[in-house]
C-alpha cells in the first residue's frame, strides 16, 4: 500500500462513505474512489462491501486498519508539524482533560508553564475518559488527564498526583473538632448529591456506604465533581468528590476525607508508541508539581 492509499483507506474507515472521507480529505469523490480502487487492485482483494451507497469493511479491512493506524497517525502529525512550521509557531502541544482536573489544577499549572514557553501553541480540550482514550489512540491528542487508568495497551497511565475521596458540606455543617476526623458512611446527614451511575468514584463510594450497611439516598444526582461542588457551595447539600475538586472549592465549602479512605490518582495519560515532545514533558511536570501543591494547600 502506498501513503496515499492510506490516507484514503483510513479516512473511509472512520467516516463510511466515500462522499464523507472525500469532505475529510478536501479532495473530490472520484478522487477518492479511484485511490480506492487503485489501493483493491494492487493488494488483489476487495477491502469493503458496497451496499446503498455505503462502504462495510472486511475483515481484511479491519486488520489492515489496525497494522497501518500508527503509520496513518505519524503522517498527521508530520502535517501539523509542517503547517506549524509554515505559521512560525514551533511548537503545538495537544493536551485532553476531564473537565475536573480542567477547571481545577490546569489553570494555575498552565500558567506557570507558559513562562518558560511562551511561544508554544497549546490546544487544551476537556473530554471523559473513555472519549480520552480515543483521541490519543488516533493521534489527536500528545497527553491526557484523568482519574482513570483506562488499562488499555496502547495507552500509558502515569500517576502525578495523589489524594482520598473527599466529603464536602456547606460551611457549618461540622463543629472544629468533627473537621479533624474522617467521615464513615453513618455520618452523611441531610441532602445528597450523588454522582451518575457510571461515575467510578460514586461507584465506590456507594460500595463503600453498602459494605457498612447504609443504602445512601440521592434525590439529586449529577454528572461532574464540579456541579455538586457548585450546589455545596449553594448550601444544596452533601457530596463526595475527587481531592482536586475539595481543595478547588470557596470558603463556603467544609472537607472531611471519607472513611475508608479510598486513594484517587492525577493519571497523565500518553499514547504508548508517542514519546512526548520538551514542551509537552515540562507541561507535564508542572501539572504534577501544581496537583501536589493544590492538595497541599488548596487550589486557589
Amino acid at each position: 500500500m502506498r501513503l496515499r492509499h492510506i490516507e484514503v483507506f483510513h479516512a473511509i474507515m472512520q467516516v463510511g462513505t466515500i462522499s464523507g472521507a472525500a469532505q475529510v480529505l478536501h479532495i473530490s469523490q472520484p478522487a477518492v474512489t479511484k485511490v480506492l480502487q487503485h489501493c483493491e487492485l494492487q493488494l488483489g482483494m476487495p477491502l469493503f462491501e458496497r451496499v446503498r451507497g455505503k462502504l462495510y469493511p472486511k475483515p481484511e479491512a479491519h486488520r489492515l486498519f489496525a497494522e497501518t493506524e500508527k503509520l496513518n497517525r505519524d503522517l498527521q502529525g508530520i502535517r501539523r508539524l509542517a503547517a506549524s512550521l509554515k505559521g512560525r509557531a514551533v511548537e503545538t502541544v495537544r493536551l485532553v482533560s476531564t473537565p475536573t482536573i480542567a477547571i481545577s489544577v490546569l489553570p494555575a499549572a498552565m500558567t506557570n508553564w507558559r513562562k518558560d514557553f511562551p511561544q508554544t501553541r497549546c490546544e487544551l480540550a476537556t473530554h471523559h475518559t473513555t472519549e480520552i482514550v480515543n483521541m490519543l489512540r488516533l493521534g489527536e491528542a500528545d497527553l491526557a488527564l484523568s482519574l482513570q487508568d483506562p488499562r488499555h495497551p496502547g495507552i500509558v497511565a502515569e500517576p502525578l498526583a495523589q489524594g482520598v475521596l473527599t466529603v464536602i458540606a456547606p460551611d457549618g455543617t461540622w463543629t472544629p473538632a468533627q473537621l479533624a476526623e474522617p467521615v464513615a458512611a453513618e455520618g452523611l446527614s441531610g441532602e445528597l448529591i450523588g454522582l451518575a451511575d457510571n461515575d467510578p468514584l460514586g461507584e465506590m463510594m456507594v460500595a463503600a456506604c453498602e459494605a457498612q450497611g447504609v443504602h445512601p439516598v440521592f434525590r439529586t444526582v449529577v454528572q461532574t465533581y464540579q456541579i455538586a461542588r457548585s450546589l455545596v457551595e449553594a448550601g444544596g447539600g452533601m457530596a463526595v468528590v475527587d481531592p482536586f475538586t475539595a481543595a478547588s472549592a470557596s470558603a463556603r465549602v467544609q472537607r472531611r476525607p471519607w472513611a475508608p479512605a479510598i486513594t484517587v490518582q492525577l493519571y497523565l495519560l500518553t499514547a504508548s508508541h508517542s514519546p512526548l515532545s520538551h514542551g509537552a514533558r515540562e507541561l507535564a511536570n508542572s501539572i504534577g508539581m501544581t496537583a501536589r501543591s493544590c492538595l497541599e494547600k488548596g487550589c486557589a
